[in-house]
């Protein structure tokens, strides 16, 4: 199939000598080759961002000095390849000086997981779903190759773009393609013996020293296996070449939560201009321009960087405010038991601040909020400086979302598994969140078995899905978490995060802080999944609700947001919650009148 065709040689010399448009299409032209590149290769890795990014500076910085037009892709694809191999080269390093559990290596998002996307973005089924998920068993020289064949065979480079982004001939580039096809095809029969329903005694008896990542040294381990078992190797029968396989496909489309967040200055050097810096601008806010083949890059001439060009994404209309549940926590085992404090209301804030607070930090990507309805809930919301939030269900229960924030559906319960409510998630975003503490009475109220039952249900949302989030004893070998992540692994269920929820009881920050970070290693170590702490705060259920105060949820919110941002196997938290009530003690970070408590003010702070 003949390559593709790439950016016109015009486009390339125009943006080499200097015209502002040009390169601004031309980035953007050469954004989703770069991705699909970098993404497969890293399959998704935390890192991805940041290599794509460092990719197209390079490009914009050698690009006067591009003699040969018509070479631009290739010398495009010999970049992401040195950048990958950088990367690839870092992260060795790094990992012989790491130790700690805390600085482990990163756990990917599921978001990001490139098989995924390639799955979920382009509806693949039977053995091109096979493919794309044995691309996880491979190692990272043969994902980098894979990554640059696999847009050969669908017709984005040719053979002579593979060799020399390389640096080899081609016989010698033959040879190495020959060789990994080998490896992805015996990937690809251990992916159909492990999905398989009935699989032989040996085969599940080797499941037991298994961890569930998938790697190379487990790819050879199964795969001998495979090849001496003779009703295991009758599966591998019937499979289709690759080349047929990926024939035509399209690349997978940068996400929408795809975000380059940087503000990296690079020179171009004009022959009709003076040279001059500029700074590619890449914002949450500017993430959908990107994801729309808009890529702005905006001239700098002052010593200081200049604000970033914004393209405002769509704008959310909230759904009309309907009846709903507020979430109420009921009397539950405490996570972390203490002496029981003595209760006493929150100190009201002043409505009439002698000077204006501090404007919010700048966002992270993990910081989130819960929200139920109140008195200017949408406008408390966007004051927070949260990037995600939740309603306990799968529409926004009358919050506005604001620019730049994130909404995630829940299926509350079994009640909530409806056509209505799946459609109502397919419709929000990537992330999907399950059954809001099944194992209390007063909650989702579920057994495990009932729970196992609906999953399918929720994985056919073809979203990213987080596992049900129990109240406590997420780590408690026989729990309900624990037996439920192993039903869902005999039926070959996908769980692609852990949710968990964590009060405590102990009202002292750095003590609460450090028994939180306790109990998610502990899980870590358990599932070997991301986690999502989607409700926490300081509040003490072993006698009634008893409430730490407003200054002392400031206090643990401040210690506690700095520890779940140094945890890379923690993607997301969210606090318990957006609204506070002024006559009694609770957790809230905004008043109904807009005015942030102490913790709301800690809130804004945190990253």
């Amino acid at each position: 199939m003949p390559a593709r065709s790439g950016p016109d040689t015009a486009m390339v010399a125009a943006a080499r000598d200097g015209d502002q448009a040009a390169l601004d299409r031309l980035v953007a032209d050469s954004l989703p080759l770069v991705y699909n590149i970098v993404g497969r290769a890293l399959n998704g890795h935390n890192d991805t961002d940041d290599v794509v990014q460092e990719t197209l500076i390079r490009m914009v910085r050698g690009l006067p000095g591009l003699r040969d037009l018509d070479a631009y892709r290739s010398w495009l694809v010999a970049i992401a390849v040195r950048q990958v191999r950088d990367h690839e080269a870092e992260k060795r390093t790094a990992q012989h000086r790491r130790t700690d559990l805390d600085t482990a290596t990163e756990v990917a998002d599921p978001a990001s997981d490139f098989a995924g996307l390639t799955i979920l973005q382009l509806g693949l089924t039977d053995q091109r779903r096979e493919v794309a998920e044995a691309t996880r068993w491979l190692d990272p020289d043969d994902r980098a190759l894979l990554s640059l064949w696999w847009l050969e065979e669908t017709g984005e480079l040719g053979r002579a773009d593979l060799a020399s982004s390389l640096g080899l001939s081609a016989k010698h580039a033959a040879v190495r393609v020959q060789r990994m096809k080998e490896q992805i095809q015996i990937a690809q029969s251990v992916v159909r013996c492990l999905n398989a329903q009935a699989q032989c005694p040996e085969l599940r008896g080797m499941f037991l020293g298994w961890d569930g990542v998938p790697s190379p040294l487990w790819r050879k381990r199964f795969a001998r296996h495979i090849r001496g078992c003779t009703f295991c190797g009758r599966r591998t029968q019937g499979m289709v070449p690759l080349e047929r396989l990926l024939l035509g496909l399209p690349l997978v489309a940068v996400p929408a939560g795809f975000l380059l967040t940087k503000l990296v200055p690079v020179s171009i050097k004009a022959t009709a201009v003076a040279a001059k810096n500029i700074w590619i601008p890449l914002t949450a806010a500017g993430a959908a321009a990107v994801t729309a083949g808009v890529f702005v890059l905006q001239p700098w001439t002052s010593d200081a960087p200049p604000k970033p060009i914004a393209v405002p994404p769509p704008v959310v209309v909230a759904e009309s405010p309907t009846p709903s549940k507020t979430p109420v926590r009921k009397a539950s085992p405490s996570p972390s038991p203490s002496p029981k404090p003595s209760k006493k209301p929150s100190p009201k804030p002043s409505k009439s601040p002698e000077a204006p607070p501090p404007p919010p930090a700048a966002p992270a990507v993990k910081k989130g909020v819960g929200v139920w309805p109140m008195n200017g809930v949408s406008t408390s919301l966007a004051k927070s400086g949260a990037r995600w939030y939740y309603t306990w269900a799968t529409h926004q229960n009358g919050v506005q979302t604001p620019r730049n924030v994130e909404f995630v559906p829940m299926i509350w319960g079994a009640d909530s598994v409806t056509p209505k409510a799946l459609a109502e998630a397919k419709k929000a975003g990537p992330y999907l969140l399950s059954f809001n503490e099944p194992d209390l009475a007063q909650q989702s109220n579920m057994t495990v078995e009932r729970a196992l039952e609906l999953w399918p249900q929720l994985e056919k949302a073809g979203k990213i899905l987080g596992s049900p989030g129990v109240a406590f004893g997420g780590d408690t070998p026989g729990g309900w978490l624990d037996r439920f992540m192993k039903g869902a692994k005999e039926n070959g269920y996908r769980v692609d995060f852990v949710t968990l929820h964590w009060y405590g009881g102990d009202f002292r920050a750095s003590a609460a802080t450090q028994q939180l970070k306790s109990y998610l290693q502990k899980v870590y170590q358990r599932y070997k999944k991301p986690i999502w702490l989607t409700e926490y705060a300081l509040i003490d259920f072993s006698d009634g609700a008893q409430y730490a105060s407003d200054a002392e949820q400031a206090a643990f919110l401040a210690a506690s947001s700095k520890m779940l941002a140094s945890l890379p196997y923690v993607h997301r938290y969210a606090w318990f919650g957006l609204p506070a009530k002024e006559a009694e003690p609770n957790s809230g970070l905004f008043t109904e009148d807009g005015v942030a408590t102490r913790a709301g003010k800690a809130f804004q702070q945190a990253r």
